[in-house]
């Protein structure tokens, strides 16, 4: 695959196989930083910080553990949080389970999804986002806040104006229930 190829040219730091990992890459992992951080300065800060580390980190990349795609998303995603941090805007996300749901499974069931975009959704992504789709909603809600999110237990809690002690609860039954799907109802 061609991102592959890109991201071992930047880890020999190859500048010509990076400038074209980022205009393969970028204006997507832009979409994602502004869908999170939700101004375009700040999406733009993110894209870079996040191309500076995917320079610097190339040689670390594992083809066996995950996508390239779900490698520099995970990048983007975590710097995206760490700015929002850093700015003390953690409070304005806005979380809007629904319809990051909805957009996952219309995502995974497009037809005239692209081979590129097929290929960017691995079968372990997939099969995820499945097992999301049929956890009870809050069951969803609080993992999705506390994974996908990143919050604490804690943050969780406030956010949805419950016990920290019931969203332990909800988030170890939803995992349970998210394992045994994965699993075919299988026991590790």
């Amino acid at each position: 695959m061609q991102l592959n190829e890109w991201i071992l040219g930047a880890a020999r730091k190859d500048a010509r196989a990076f400038r074209q990992l980022y205009d393969a890459c970028s204006p997507r992992l832009f979409g994602l930083a502004l869908r999170i951080v939700r101004r375009p300065e700040l999406a733009e800060e993110v894209l870079q910080e996040s191309f500076i580390a995917i320079w610097d980190h190339a040689a670390d990349y594992q083809s066996s553990l995950s996508a390239p795609m779900t490698w520099m998303t995970t990048i983007v995603r975590n710097k995206s949080f760490d700015l929002l941090r850093r700015a003390g805007g953690e409070a304005d996300l806005d979380i809007d389970n629904a319809g990051f749901d909805a957009g996952i499974m219309a995502s995974l069931s497009d037809p005239r999804a692209n081979p590129a975009d097929a290929l960017e959704l691995s079968s372990e992504a997939k099969a995820l986002a499945a097992c999301m789709a049929v956890l009870e909603e809050k069951h969803r809600d609080v993992i999705g806040l506390a994974f996908f999110h990143d919050l604490s237990h804690g943050d969780v809690a406030r956010r949805l104006a419950m016990p920290v002690g019931t969203v332990k609860t909800w988030i170890r039954r939803g995992l349970a229930r998210l394992h045994s799907c994965l699993t075919g109802g299988r026991t590790a």
